[in-house]
């Protein structure tokens, strides 16, 4: 088998497992996030322990609940039962995650875990284990085979737990009415909490690096004032100040390409009619969206009496590390 033909193969296997893992999903799952949700209401936190494969998993379950507003730790299963138990109280829930259910580890520490007024979630594929017995609720992770050719390595039984993780992560979320905004005050950092948690107003351009003229404007007058703002587009306003249109460089090239007389012609017979554009109070999230789904260079920025304030430029999202 080629290397090629072997990666295909991993992956067919794993989707498999996959398939699998959904068809198994059960009122437990349902439970599973009551439990969580229950937990995190009375401020009690999740305690995600596993061992080998497992326990490295469950830190990215746990970097994921914590991430998305459930307070999680990682508890590792043989330091546990040499002081680090002390990071469990009543009122926890711990999520044990072992493939098998007889992790000799994990094992070891449910009797000291029991002691603590705590409920224990399982992702276990072994439903008749010493794990799945000892838990409130088991979340089944039985895989048809592993990808490695000998079916020993844990690989598709990881990537089937490791996506359960991410599914009650997700659905606690869900369940707790985790928002954006929420999610920005957990990354204030990087490009998700800058779009997250800027808007628009932060980021346009404004004065004099903001072209806008009225639409009784020559087109060589409006591109004089493109040049001083250093734009590709200037925004036209009729007498009250309003937006009607956007003249941009493309357009420019088009109706020259038609037009020798282009240049002095009022920017109302040649400007684009009801541009794309963003509210200033917007989230700057929302401009990298129209931006992402439109064929634009510009986006228009007006207020609430429709007045084109301010501008924002694609090239200037980068300088702003927002892409």
């Amino acid at each position: 088998m080629s290397h090629l033909a072997r990666a295909r193969h991993v992956f067919d296997i794993e989707l498999a497992a996959l398939k699998s893992v959904r068809a198994q999903l059960d009122e437990g799952f349902d439970q599973a996030v009551e439990l969580v949700v229950d937990t995190l209401r009375r401020r009690g936190k999740i305690v995600v322990v596993g061992i080998g494969k497992s326990g490295n998993i469950g830190q990215k379950i746990a970097a994921t609940l914590t991430s998305t507003g459930s307070t999680s730790v990682v508890l590792n299963s043989v330091d546990a039962l040499h002081g680090d138990l002390g990071i469990v109280n009543d009122g926890d829930l711990v999520l044990a995650l072992s493939y098998s259910g007889e992790s000799e580890e994990l094992v070891n520490l449910l009797p000291a875990l029991k002691r603590f007024s705590v409920r224990i979630v399982a992702l276990t594929g072994g439903v008749k284990s010493t794990v799945a017995r000892h838990s409130d609720v088991v979340l089944k992770v039985k895989v048809p085979k592993e990808a490695c050719p000998f079916n020993l390595a844990p690989t598709a039984s990881t990537t089937a737990m490791l996506v359960l993780g991410d599914a009650l992560a997700m659905a606690v979320l869900q369940a707790r009415g985790f928002k954006e905004q929420d999610f920005a005050r957990h990354h204030p950092a990087g490009a998700i909490g800058r779009s997250l948690l800027l808007q628009v107003r932060d980021i346009m351009r404004t004065d004099a690096r903001n072209a806008v003229a009225e639409q009784t404007l020559s087109v060589k007058e409006a591109l004089l004032l493109m040049t001083r703002a250093k734009s590709g587009s200037v925004s036209v306003v009729n007498t009250r100040g309003k937006l009607v249109g956007v003249f941009t460089d493309g357009d420019l090239r088009r109706h020259m390409a038609a037009d020798d007389h282009v240049l002095t012609r009022p920017l109302a017979s040649v400007m684009t009619r009801h541009p794309v554009c963003v509210a200033e109070q917007a989230l700057a999230a929302e401009a990298l969206k129209i931006f992402n789904e439109r064929n634009i260079d510009d986006l228009v920025v007006i207020n609430a009496k429709q007045e084109p304030v301010g501008l924002v430029d694609s090239q200037d999202l980068p300088k702003l590390k927002m892409m």
